[in-house]
């Protein structure tokens, strides 16, 4: 069992729309230069073989696509297991998933997104109590973690000397962003994966985030699956991050796409906004 394993919990069924399948890509060669009956025939039965290779392409990352329900959260789970990245749905955006304490997964993660390392990542877990496990939260009154997740929203707090979570993520960083996202896929993953799971959103760094699989098919060939939760009704913000560092003090890291919501239910813990 990995440092920062959790025992696995009851999962709750999903209902989730399966994905659609994907069109193939066609290729198609210009012959209009073209010399000879001869050399059209060569060209276009070039042209016929990289199609068909273009196809059998795209129908083997059409066969690592499954809906985002229960019956397949233990293939998430061992993919997870074996330093695997994972795309997942989740009460924002579509994400890049994979295990927190492997460095070696974590790496691939920055590789896919061609994302700068020391660019931070957040942890997803499957339930709030388990935050305190990898974070400081002895310093935030009851239930404010209650009332803030699970939803859209990552919090920022000290990782603390006694967070089992593996300093080969985020090197250097006294601090971590915690995910409990309102999707119970995702939740099953990270209950039953015996590890926290690091999450980013599913697009090259610098493009928009991603609502449909369809809009992160370039990453696919990275993914060892990619779980479609069908597109997504939040839209493009993401989560609003707020740093719960300073006790009564909150500060927006980003606005996402919760801000007003995080900040009426700081208010009535009487957190106050920093200047």
């Amino acid at each position: 069992m990995k440092a920062c394993a959790k025992a696995a919990g009851e999962r709750l069924p999903l209902v989730v729309r399966p994905p659609a399948r994907q069109p193939l890509a066609r290729s198609f060669v210009n012959v209009s230069r073209l010399s000879s009956q001869h050399e059209t025939k060569s060209v276009v039965s070039c042209s016929v073989r990289v199609s068909d290779n273009m196809a059998q392409r795209i129908e083997a990352q059409a066969e690592h696509i499954f809906p985002a329900t229960i019956d397949y959260v233990m293939k998430a789970i061992d993919s997870i297991n074996r330093g695997q990245v994972i795309a997942v749905p989740t009460d924002t955006i579509y994400g890049l998933a994979c295990d927190a304490c492997s460095a070696e997964s974590v790496n691939r993660i920055y590789e896919t997104k061609g994302r700068i390392q020391t660019r931070p990542l957040a942890i997803c877990v499957a339930d709030v109590p388990d935050i305190s496990q990898f974070a400081v939260v002895d310093h935030l009154p009851h239930s404010l973690l209650d009332s803030l997740l699970p939803g859209p929203v990552t919090v920022v707090l000290q990782r603390g000397d006694n967070s089992i979570l593996e300093r080969s993520l985020n090197p250097g960083l006294e601090s971590i962003g915690v995910r409990v996202p309102d999707f119970d896929f995702i939740r099953a993953i990270a209950r039953g994966a015996g590890s926290a799971l690091a999450l980013t959103s599913a697009n090259l760094s610098g493009r928009s985030s991603s609502v449909n699989i369809k809009d992160f098919e370039d990453l696919w060939p990275h993914c060892s699956y990619v779980f479609d939760g069908g597109i997504l009704p939040s839209g493009r913000a993401g989560s609003t991050i707020v740093d719960l560092i300073t006790p009564g003090v909150y500060k927006i890291l980003r606005d996402g796409s919760s801000r007003p919501e995080t900040a009426e239910v700081l208010s009535k813990f009487g957190f106050v906004e920093a200047s």
